[in-house]
């Protein structure tokens, strides 16, 4: 009976060592991860890479001697925040923009980088350093076009370039933001309102010069036919004269008080009415 207990013991031990060697031995890799095992400081195998042969699942490892690094498989983000940068027509801009990459190669990446986070610290003044000179090759007006196309194309190639040493993909760059800053870009629409207050002044300048022209030459050609007509006639010209003159002076508007013109009947200024020449 003594022997059953202690090889029943015996057994139960035997057990929990090997339970407890396969959780130190064994390690699940997600799917949005991939690992690279480390023997002695020194890489020795990957696991559910993206260009690998081994998906994500249940592995086993040597205990105290292989060490796992887990590396993030999806896409990663580098932003760039408020940087000033000068373009060509020597603008000061305000620059945000940000860049996606992924860890293609993780054991590069351990051995140059270490982590995530310092590819993202090798990178960051790569980002800096490409954009600026990009942007200093065009005008604040080119990146409001197409060109801007063009000019990230070519930071995301050159960026690209320089993440492959540290095991890594550009996948984009985008510019989020790109604005003159705060006093500048007052002064620029003070400088665009004053532009366009001084246009509008020589636009009504030079209508007011044309219709003085435009209203003189009228007044003249109005002259010059009333007096061709009136010199065809010269009696119908007094008469007409005289109609007027009546008309001014006996007019009686509902907004004046009335008044009273005595005159002779043989007056001369009446004579049109007696029907006299």
């Amino acid at each position: 009976m003594g022997t059953f207990l202690q090889d029943h013991r015996n057994t139960v031990i035997a057990i929990g060592v090997l339970l407890i060697a396969f959780m130190m031995s064994a390690y699940v890799v997600p799917e949005e991860e991939q690992a690279v095992i480390i023997r002695t400081g020194e890489p020795v195998g990957v696991v559910n890479t993206p260009n690998g042969n081994t998906n994500a699942g249940l592995y086993l490892r040597i205990p105290f001697i292989d060490s796992v690094r887990r590396i993030e498989k999806r896409l990663l983000d580098l932003e760039m925040n408020d940087e000033e940068v000068l373009s060509a027509d020597q603008q000061r801009l305000l620059v945000n923009a940000y860049a996606r990459f992924r860890i293609t190669d993780p054991v590069r990446m351990v051995e140059r980088a270490g982590t995530t986070d310092g590819v993202r610290n090798a990178l960051e003044p790569i980002l800096n350093s490409v954009l600026r000179q990009e942007l200093g090759r065009r005008t604040f007006q080119a990146m409001l076009t197409a060109e801007r196309g063009n000019a990230l194309a070519n930071v995301r190639a050159n960026l690209d370039r320089q993440a492959r040493q540290y095991g890594a993909e550009v996948v984009d760059v985008k510019i989020m933001r790109t604005d003159l800053p705060e006093a500048p870009l007052q002064s620029a629409f003070r400088r665009m309102e004053s532009d366009r207050e001084r246009e509008a002044r020589t636009i009504r300048a030079g209508g007011s010069r044309d219709a003085v022209v435009i209203r003189a030459e009228a007044d003249a050609e109005a002259a010059r036919i009333y007096a061709e007509s009136f010199g065809k006639d010269a009696e119908f010209y007094d008469f007409y004269r005289a109609m007027q003159s009546y008309n001014s002076t006996f007019s009686n508007p509902d907004n004046q008080s009335e008044s009273s013109i005595i005159l002779s009947p043989d007056n001369e200024y009446l004579r049109q009415f007696r029907g006299r020449r």
